[in-house]
C-alpha cells in the first residue's frame, strides 16, 4: 500500500475511533490482539482490502468451514482461528461458510423440515447465518456480522446489536423475511445438499476443507494453526503478515460428532 493510502486509511479510523488505545495507528492492523484491543477489526479488514496489489484470487486458499451455530467446538474454532487469520490473510484466502453441519432434513409436503443437534434454535442460528450470507453476499460484509454473532452468549438474539453495529444498511426485517420464508428455506435445502455432498462424508463439525480437501492431518493443523497453514499453503509472494505469530491454538477435541 503507498503511503498516501495508508494514510488516509489511517485518518478515517483515528477520526472515527470513540475508544482509548495503547497502541500508536500504525500498529492497529498489525496483529489480530492489537486489532481486537483497539476495536478496529473491521476498518483493518478495509485496510486489506484496499491494497494496491491484488493477490491473483487462483492462488488463493481455498477454506470452507461446514459448522452449526449452536455447536461450541465450531464457535471456538470460527472466532480463535478462521476469522482472526481472515482479517489478517484476506488478501490471499477465500472463505466459504456453510452453516447445517449434522442436521437432517425431510420433505413434508413440498416444504423442507430441518432437525438440528442443538434443537430448533441452532436450525433457526443457522438459517440466519445462510440468510446473512445471501444477503450481505461479500465475505468481507457478512463475515464479521456472523462473527459477532458467535462470540456472543445468545447467537440468534445477537443478530439485531450485531447487525446495526457492523452492517446498519440491512434492516433486520429483511433477515427475519428471509429467516421465516421461502428463500431462507431453500438455502437450507442448498446447505444440506452441499453438506451431504461431502467427499469424504462429514462425521463431526467442524468440517474443514482446505483447497478442495480434508483428511485428518488438515483438519488437526486447521485446528491449531490455520494461520500457519494459509501462509504454507499460498503460493505467492507472502504477505508482511505471515512474518507475524500464529493466533491461539485450538484444542482438536473440539467438536460436535455427527
Amino acid at each position: 500500500m503507498t503511503s498516501a493510502v495508508l494514510f488516509f486509511f489511517l485518518f478515517l479510523v483515528c477520526a472515527s475511533a470513540e475508544h482509548k488505545c495503547q497502541h500508536p495507528p500504525s500498529e492497529w492492523c498489525s496483529s489480530w490482539e492489537i486489532a481486537k484491543e483497539c476495536q478496529v477489526e473491521k476498518q483493518c479488514l478495509d485496510y486489506y482490502s484496499l491494497k494496491d496489489l491484488k493477490r491473483d484470487n487462483e492462488d488463493n486458499v481455498r477454506v470452507e468451514l461446514y459448522y452449526e451455530s449452536l455447536c461450541m467446538g465450531c464457535r471456538k474454532f470460527l472466532a480463535l482461528q478462521l476469522y482472526p487469520t481472515f482479517l489478517m490473510l484476506h488478501d490471499i484466502m477465500n472463505v466459504t461458510l456453510v452453516p447445517y453441519g449434522n442436521a437432517q432434513e425431510k420433505n413434508v409436503s413440498g416444504k423442507w423440515e430441518f432437525e438440528c443437534q442443538h434443537g430448533p434454535e441452532e436450525c433457526y442460528g443457522n438459517t440466519i447465518e445462510a440468510c446473512l450470507i445471501h444477503l450481505l453476499n461479500e465475505d468481507n460484509v457478512y463475515f464479521p456480522v456472523i462473527d459477532c454473532m458467535e462470540m456472543s452468549e445468545n447467537v440468534t438474539g445477537s443478530l439485531r446489536p450485531c447487525l446495526e453495529a457492523l452492517y446498519p444498511d440491512l434492516p433486520v426485517k429483511t433477515v427475519l423475511d428471509c429467516v421465516n420464508g421461502d428463500l431462507g428455506n431453500k438455502l437450507m435445502h442448498a446447505n444440506a445438499q452441499r453438506t451431504q455432498a461431502l467427499d469424504p462424508p462429514h462425521q463431526y463439525v467442524p468440517w474443514i476443507v482446505i483447497n478442495g480437501k480434508h483428511d485428518d492431518s488438515l483438519q488437526t493443523r486447521a485446528q491449531s494453526a490455520l494461520f500457519r497453514l494459509v501462509c504454507e499453503l499460498y503460493k505467492g509472494p507472502k504477505p508482511v503478515a505471515c512474518a507475524g505469530k500464529d493466533v491461539t491454538p485450538l484444542k482438536r477435541d473440539s467438536l460436535c460428532l455427527n
